[in-house]
């Protein structure tokens, strides 16, 4: 494999957004749910992260608007803890405490820069593509150190995002490489690394230690969460952008089994310092 330029994810790749939402939704707790004792944080973390209404799937597929995919999942959180309903008025006060809360808080992963750098010195080309508004992942990236790196594909940009492979296509048309030239890394190992192997590029899961979502992420309880059921059912091996029999394997399987992903074709890390030896262009970082 020959690798020209990297395509990065934002949220908990670059940017730990993870510990963002964490202090975003301990602060919902203490004003709107204050009969949740603080032993249950990790329990909302969970919930908000997994998002089981499948909301902020429906905003990547053009469903939604980014605010009503949020007063949803917040809506869908006070019910689930037994707090008061959430409605059109009372959201404007939660949303103005967890957005304002949850934007002070972005920073950087510890090996964000370190691999960015790593990867520019080696002579690739590096951009980002991403699931959330252009615009807002410019400010995280700007808050986080990271404001160098170009968001090239947004949500907004085609009106959908991943893990639709003209998505990808459209990040590697922009970056100015070839596909099969192209390595995409993110968090996430079905919408992210497997879409990005399905699209022609070197998709790459960073399994971060603590940073899996639970079963059901995206509104899916089943295996597979992510990806169309055309994609997972009936494909055939051999067409073009569609799984193949090891692909279908993790699909119907366990969609964080690192080895099953690995015979699927997607290369696992578990930090960004790994990445230059993974993909060839360097023995690791310090």
């Amino acid at each position: 494999m020959t690798i020209e330029g990297i395509l990065f994810d934002v949220d908990d790749t670059l940017v730990d957004t993870k510990g963002a939402f964490a202090r975003a939704l301990e602060a919902v707790r203490a004003e709107h749910l204050p009969h949740v004792p603080a032993e249950r944080d990790p329990e909302i973390l969970s919930h908000w992260r997994t998002d089981p209404g499948g909301f902020y799937s429906r905003y990547t597929r053009g469903e939604m608007d980014h605010v009503t995919q949020r007063r949803h999942r917040a809506a869908l959180l006070h019910e689930t803890f037994g707090a008061a309903p959430v409605t059109e008025t009372s959201f404007e006060a939660w949303d103005a405490l967890f957005w304002g809360t949850f934007e002070r808080s972005w920073t950087a992963h510890d090996d964000a820069r370190a691999a960015v750098d790593a990867a520019l010195a080696a002579g690739l080309r590096v951009g980002v593509v991403t699931n959330a508004a252009t615009e807002l992942q410019e400010r995280k990236l700007k808050v986080a150190g990271l404001g160098d790196l170009p968001v090239l594909v947004g949500v907004d940009t085609l009106g959908f995002g991943k893990p639709d492979p003209r998505v990808f296509a459209e990040g590697a048309r922009k970056l100015g490489v070839e596909p099969s030239r192209t390595a995409y890394v993110g968090d996430e190992p079905t919408v992210d690394a497997l879409a990005a192997h399905e699209a022609g590029l070197t998709g790459v899961w960073l399994d971060r230690a603590g940073h899996r979502r639970g079963p059901g992420y995206g509104g899916h309880a089943g295996p597979g969460a992510g990806l169309s059921d055309a994609a997972i059912a009936g494909a055939v091996p051999s067409a073009p952008g569609q799984p193949n029999a090891a692909q279908r394997a993790v699909l119907q399987g366990d969609p964080q089994d690192p080895e099953a992903l690995r015979a699927a074709g997607v290369v696992v890390i578990e930090t960004l310092a790994e990445l230059p030896a993974a993909l060839g262009y360097g023995s690791g970082l310090a």
